[in-house]
């Protein structure tokens, strides 16, 4: 099972390469492959979002565990 930070880092990654599919859609004038890389983005967006939320819940889940 993933843990947060490797979500984090995964979205990071699609941010990435959809900036580049975008970036290489705008300069040749290929819409399709443009919005393929917006929808990256976005992906990769959600998926860093997730992780953080997710690194918080394991963060919060260490502490209620550890001996008090």
């Amino acid at each position: 099972m993933a843990t947060g930070e490797e979500h984090q880092s995964k979205g990071k990654i699609e941010q990435a390469k959809g900036a580049v599919k975008e970036g290489f859609g705008a300069l040749t004038g290929d819409r399709s492959t443009e919005l393929e890389g917006k929808a990256e983005r976005a992906k990769g967006n959600v998926r860093e979002a997730y992780g953080k939320i997710k690194s918080d819940l394991e963060n919060d889940n260490d502490l209620n565990n550890s001996p008090k």
